[in-house]
């Protein structure tokens, strides 16, 4: 961790114009937090019912948990969807929702297993074959629940449920929107689940310009997690 050299400037040596400037700069990162957080609100305003959540191990779990903190009780039930070895997302999940409910008595969450669709450093063919294992779990689940929305950051579970989901609006069963946001340590590369689902999620969030430079579809609402 990179350490803070400590100034003292004598108060006699503060100026006028170093307060209001330095006012200016806080005011300005005040404005620029809330246009950032109002941004993602826009997006995902008018889905007030059935909305699914995506979680994973490590950091992915932290920010999709820092998006959902956000959220207001109207985004319920909330239905949490990770890989069955995944217990140190589970174990988050549920001490998120234990400190949720002190705030919203009425609070609604469930949680569902699905086979993983990839391990880490597993071969690519081999990863074709575990994906449509989990395709195949996937799909009777986002069919009992019809989303109104997904919201997933990243990990490879989400692509069979998100699969699921556009063969919902195929069949003409149900729209459900994906609202895709890629990992903050994502600046210059997307991750393999982004590269797929860049071509159909409905909005696709990034949080470095250099990922808006490359791919226009993009939305960039500076860092939001």
């Amino acid at each position: 961790m990179r350490s803070r050299a400590r100034v003292e400037v004598p108060s006699s040596a503060t100026h006028p114009l170093a307060l209001s400037a330095l006012s200016s700069c806080i005011s300005w990162r005040r404005v620029a937090v809330l246009r950032l957080s109002h941004g993602l609100y826009t997006i995902i305003h008018n889905f007030t019912n059935t909305v699914f959540h995506f979680s994973f191990s490590g950091g992915h779990t932290t920010e999709i948990l820092r998006l959902l903190s956000s959220l207001s009780q109207s985004y319920s039930p909330r239905h949490y969807i990770f890989a069955d070895s995944d217990k140190m997302s589970e174990d988050k999940i549920r001490s998120f929702e234990q400190k949720r409910a002190k705030i919203f008595s009425s609070s609604q969450f469930t949680l569902h297993h699905i086979p993983r669709s990839r391990e880490v450093q597993q071969s690519w063919s081999s990863s074709v074959l575990t994906t449509l294992y989990a395709f195949l779990y996937s799909l009777p689940l986002t069919f009992r629940l019809k989303p109104d929305l997904i919201l997933c950051n990243g990990p490879g579970t989400c692509v069979p449920i998100c699969i699921s989901a556009i063969l919902l609006g195929i069949l003409g069963l149900k729209k459900v929107t994906i609202v895709y946001v890629e990992s903050i340590c994502r600046v210059e590369t997307l991750s393999l689940s982004g590269k797929i689902l860049y071509y159909f999620a409905d909005y696709f969030i990034v949080q470095w310009p250099a990922l808006k430079g490359k791919y226009p579809k993009s939305l960039y609402l500076g860092r939001i997690v």
